[in-house]
């Protein structure tokens, strides 16, 4: 019902922008048609079309799917700290602007000089994950570093993995046996308030069979901080999954690789200004406009829609 549900609406919106395509020449043909009013509505037009295009693309059986960002420093040591702490904060700002999804930051771990170790957003709203899980994989920055007494360009890259939130793993044949998880509770050290930072609030849940760890500390309760950290687990666990299955599901693990040469996109600073997608061949030169106000809508929809293009 919910398919059908999306479907109809996708539908409504093909009729509405029909009818008033339509009607636009009429509305040009008028002598005392308003030119700022003609562009208004030929924009929104446009827009109602890009949104139409855009929920083609998302045909994945996770795409309508909460999701989890997590952003890590990779090799650059406090540069790549501070690296990932940019992203996060792009991702933060992107989501802000977009009503219909929602961002709360679960865990937030300190560099030791700068930025972040590490950090994860769960997302949520319809298609979070269907817009979100191009961002996977790594990404390069290239700068005059602040922490280079000599005022060198450096290298960093930061590592972002994005999973849907799987709501049951009934249906992938996973089991979790609470006799296989270990629970450990901690005072946070994140970003969250006096009483969250003085309490044992926060939850560390590890797999024993297969290693994966989970942890939420940003909540007040410890029930919260669980409950937060199991959602966690069973995403952690899907993929797993789905990583051990054939090759036909690899369009949805997308294994990140470690190999820096490897990474899908390029942030440049010094000697010029670029931000370069490798898989879209997408580029700008308004890095600011990425990185500090989060302005990722055109990027991501030149990369659904050259995985589009290489799909059919």
């Amino acid at each position: 019902m919910q398919a059908l549900a999306r479907k109809q609406e996708l539908f409504n919106v093909l009729h509405e922008v029909e009818d008033r395509l339509a009607f636009l020449p009429e509305l040009f043909a008028e002598e005392e048609a308003d030119i700022a009013d003609l562009q208004t509505e030929v924009s929104s037009l446009e827009r109602a079309l890009a949104y139409v295009r855009q929920r083609q693309y998302f045909q994945g059986p996770y795409d309508t799917s909460h999701a989890f960002i997590f952003v890590q420093a990779g090799a650059g040591g406090a540069d790549a700290q501070d690296f990932a702490d940019m992203l996060f904060q792009m991702y933060l700002t992107y989501l802000r602007d977009r009503p219909e999804l929602k961002a709360d930051v679960v865990e937030y771990s300190p560099g030791n000089e700068a930025g972040i170790k590490r950090a994860l957003i769960s997302v949520q709203g319809e298609y979070a994950y269907g817009t979100l899980k191009v961002e996977r994989g790594v990404h390069r920055l290239v700068r005059v570093s602040p922490f280079n007494a000599q005022g060198q360009r450096h290298t960093s890259f930061a590592i972002v993995q994005v999973l849907p939130e799987i709501e049951s793993l009934e249906e992938q044949d996973i089991k979790i046996n609470s006799n296989d998880l270990q629970i450990d509770t901690f005072r946070s050290s994140g970003p969250g308030g006096q009483s969250v930072n003085t309490t044992d609030s926060a939850v560390r849940i590890t797999h024993e069979p297969t290693g994966l760890v989970a942890t939420s500390q940003t909540e007040r309760s410890q029930l919260q901080n669980r409950e937060i950290a199991l959602r966690i687990l069973r995403s952690k666990l899907w993929q797993k999954h789905q990583e051990e299955r054939s090759k036909e599901q690899e369009e949805l693990t997308e294994q990140v690789s470690v190999s820096w040469g490897n990474h899908i996109r390029s942030y440049v600073l010094d000697p010029y200004q670029l931000v370069k997608d490798q898989r879209s061949d997408y580029q700008t030169n308004q890095v600011y406009d990425i990185l500090k106000e989060g302005k990722l809508d055109e990027l991501i929809a030149s990369v659904l829609a050259s995985k589009t293009r290489n799909s059919s």
